[in-house]
């Protein structure tokens, strides 16, 4: 154990409603805790929570933090945000990729800008989407040849590309899909590296030759988002109608009758197409790589697909007649959630769990390590989509499963996301198994959680 993470004398004691807790890992001066979290983040988590408990106090740097990993405590946290918390501010990167839209925004400039948004992706319009998705996933089936060796991500990152694409911006980025994807590669990584370094701290105004990575990628999307807002604006003025959900924005008014203005919706384009892409592919990459290993588990999806769809392509109204499938996606978001960590910051009178924050502390929870804790999920680390069984032997506690977050600024594209992941996984199970072995993938922290090397599998026909 290095000294970064050496624990207290005191070991994780447990209190009357079940909170294990002891004192927080020793750090580095000035650094505190950073450098073992910049190592490797997730198992830093993971050790917060085994070594110290529920509730641990640890540094980033001079910011003081707080751990906590039960359930009740971070459905607590994310149920107080906008009241007794506030998002945390998470570093030059991040806001120069997402500016200032209603993942970032708070106070009422997040009120008006969630109305605004909303309407968007409610269940009706997801469902008017669904057709594309299925469309979309069909052609990438019918490019496929048994026998033929993929780069899974790649494949799942082109297929959600497409339908991002084609659902926020219609078909106006035919043709633009790479640079948009070079371009959000590149800011993936480097937010990643960012966030788990010193850069964290440094003022906006340092230059680093990843800051200067992360300008020009940020330059690409804004040039190619300004040129579709452009095509529809025009389009508009033609009296054309269309059915995007870049359209739904440039629509949408606020109460006083005001639209988003030209820097907002380039905000909220870019946070749909995170949410819509960066991580539905990684959540199908993750979950055909698990189902790889898991020869039982991806019989009864084929049986529920041949059972329920008979070789037909699926439709929206299929989704909730496919609770395996649904499993499967639920499970792979247990085991590999694409947003892993979560934090706000205290204000004045905060409290977690019956104890006071004192303000300014950031408390944070972990739904990688949640979703791992062994308390919550017998055998964490085993892929079994029956834990979401109805009857179930062991009930899941309300908010050991997090991946959209919650509260109040849960994630607006949660029901986007496992529709899609859910059609995606029917269209293309019919026709192929992904065949990738049982091996381990490593995984790397971003922006989201994504696979650290490529994923291959060989197309085997069901």
């Amino acid at each position: 154990m290095t000294s970064t993470q050496s624990p207290d004398t005191q070991r994780p004691g447990t209190q009357s409603d079940g909170t294990r807790s002891g004192g927080g890992p020793r750090g580095w001066p000035l650094l505190g805790n950073l450098p073992a979290f910049a190592r490797d983040p997730l198992a830093f988590f993971e050790s917060l929570r085994d070594e110290h408990g529920d509730w641990v106090p640890w540094s980033l740097g001079p910011q003081r933090n707080v751990l906590v990993s039960r359930p009740e405590h971070a459905g607590e946290l994310l149920g107080a945000v906008e009241s007794t918390f506030e998002p945390t501010e998470l570093g030059w990167a991040f806001r120069q990729l997402l500016g200032n839209g209603v993942v970032v925004a708070r106070g009422d400039d997040w009120r008006r800008k969630r109305a605004l948004v909303q309407p968007a992706v409610r269940p009706r319009q997801v469902r008017s989407y669904a057709a594309t998705m299925v469309e979309c996933a069909d052609a990438l089936a019918g490019s496929w040849q048994e026998g033929d060796v993929v780069d899974v991500h790649r494949e799942m990152a082109g297929l959600t590309q497409r339908i991002a694409v084609r659902t926020l911006f219609g078909s106006d980025c035919a043709g633009r899909e790479a640079p948009i994807s070079a371009a959000m590669a590149t800011a993936q990584r480097e937010l990643g590296a960012e966030f788990r370094g010193l850069t964290l701290f440094l003022p906006p105004w340092v230059r680093t030759p990843g800051r200067r990575r992360m300008r020009q990628a940020v330059a690409v999307l804004d040039h190619e988002i300004e040129h579709v807002i452009r095509e529809h604006e025009a389009a508009s003025r033609e009296g054309a109608e269309r059915d995007d959900l870049l359209s739904r924005l440039l629509a949408a008014r606020d109460e006083q009758g005001g639209p988003l203005s030209r820097k907002e919706l380039r905000d909220e384009s870019i946070t749909l197409y995170i949410g819509g892409h960066e991580t539905t592919s990684t959540t199908l990459t993750w979950a055909w790589q698990l189902l790889s290993g898991a020869p039982e588990a991806r019989a009864r999806l084929t049986e529920e697909l041949d059972r329920v769809l008979g070789g037909r392509l699926p439709t929206y109204d299929d989704y909730a007649r496919l609770p395996w499938t649904r499993q499967v996606v639920k499970e792979a978001l247990r085991i590999y959630p694409p947003i892993w960590l979560i934090s706000a910051l205290a204000r004045e009178g905060a409290s977690i769990g019956g104890r006071p924050v004192p303000a300014g502390t950031a408390v944070w929870t972990s739904p990688w390590s949640v979703h791992r804790d062994p308390r919550w999920f017998p055998d964490p680390e085993a892929f079994r989509p029956e834990r979401w069984d109805a009857d179930a032997p062991h009930p899941v506690p309300e908010h050991a499963w997090f991946p959209f977050g919650g509260g109040p600024r849960a994630c607006l594209g949660a029901r986007f996301a496992l529709v899609e992941a859910a059609l995606v996984l029917a269209v293309l199970g019919q026709r192929f198994h992904l065949d990738s072995g049982s091996g381990r993938v490593a995984v790397f922290p971003g922006l989201t959680l994504q696979p650290k090397a490529p994923v291959t599998a060989t197309l085997v026909t069901p």
